[in-house]
């Protein structure tokens, strides 16, 4: 039982999960009941993430950005079709499933982030606002890792006439600023680390050899992943947006913005 808020009832949990923060976090802080860590590291706070990202989105939608996220597999299966048959599998077995999501912002201008100083450019910062979601471990925007197999003549994007491009392999940022294509970003989710048929672990209060905690678990959450990367990619780009064109007031905003874009001359696809 989980008992109430003052952790009266509940059961102390001495066998940590591997590949969950029970164990890094006990030791860290010292603690003797990883609960403590669990409870904390648990992806409930994604649901404020998801209500602030709702906010951002409705801000972004004001200047013609709009942010939508998908599915691109479950389990390596790439139709849905096929990943809720891993899924199914996946359960009778009483294992878990990972999967890729992807992002994409659509009418982003050009000059969102900065080169100037790390903490600025926009896709270190849409990665760590990704990595920063619980089981994300790897993070990828355009073309991603596969740029590395390729030849600069193959991997850039050339400059049309119109200053806009054929292809978005750089997927919408370039040298950590908006290049006005779309915001393309990835993110791989690892297997969830609470397995109905648990792994080798070992207990802290004894030292002997166990089984890790079991404990209510999803067999995937790719699905999840999905909404709450979407939040986090339209808040990233909201703050950035903010700072970009400032404003006390959304009509000063809104104002900054479109003498920004006539400034440039920048017009949107389509």
């Amino acid at each position: 039982p989980e008992g109430d808020a003052t952790g009266k009832g509940t059961t102390p949990v001495t066998l940590p999960r591997p590949g969950h923060a029970d164990l890094a976090g006990a030791l860290k802080y010292g603690h003797d009941d990883t609960r403590n860590t669990l409870e904390r590291a648990s992806a409930r706070q994604t649901a404020v993430q998801v209500a602030a990202g709702a906010v951002a989105k409705a801000l972004l939608r004001e200047i013609g950005v709009e942010v939508s996220a998908r599915v691109l597999e479950v389990g390596g299966e790439a139709s849905e079709d096929e990943w809720q048959k891993a899924t199914d599998a996946a359960r009778a077995d009483r294992d878990t499933l990972g999967g890729v999501i992807e992002v994409v912002a659509e009418g982003a201008p050009p000059g969102l982030g900065s080169y100037a100083e790390k903490e600025t450019r926009l896709d270190a910062r849409l990665a760590a606002a990704l990595m920063g979601i619980q089981a994300v471990k790897g993070v990828e925007i355009g073309d991603g890792f596969a740029l590395a197999r390729r030849r600069g003549s193959e991997a850039h994007d050339e400059v049309g006439d119109d200053r806009r491009r054929e292809t978005n392999r750089a997927g919408g940022i370039e040298g950590g600023v908006t290049n006005g294509e779309p915001v393309v970003v990835r993110a791989a989710m690892k297997p969830l680390p609470t397995l109905m048929r648990p792994l080798r672990s070992v207990d802290l209060e004894s030292g002997e050899p166990g089984e890790a905690l079991v404990e209510r678990s999803d067999v995937q959450a790719v699905e999840a992943l999905a909404v709450v990367a979407e939040a986090a990619v339209a808040w990233e780009l909201a703050r950035a947006a903010r700072e970009k064109f400032g404003g006390d007031a959304l009509i000063d905003f809104l104002g900054a913005h479109a003498a920004y874009l006539e400034r440039i001359r920048w017009r949107h696809n389509g």
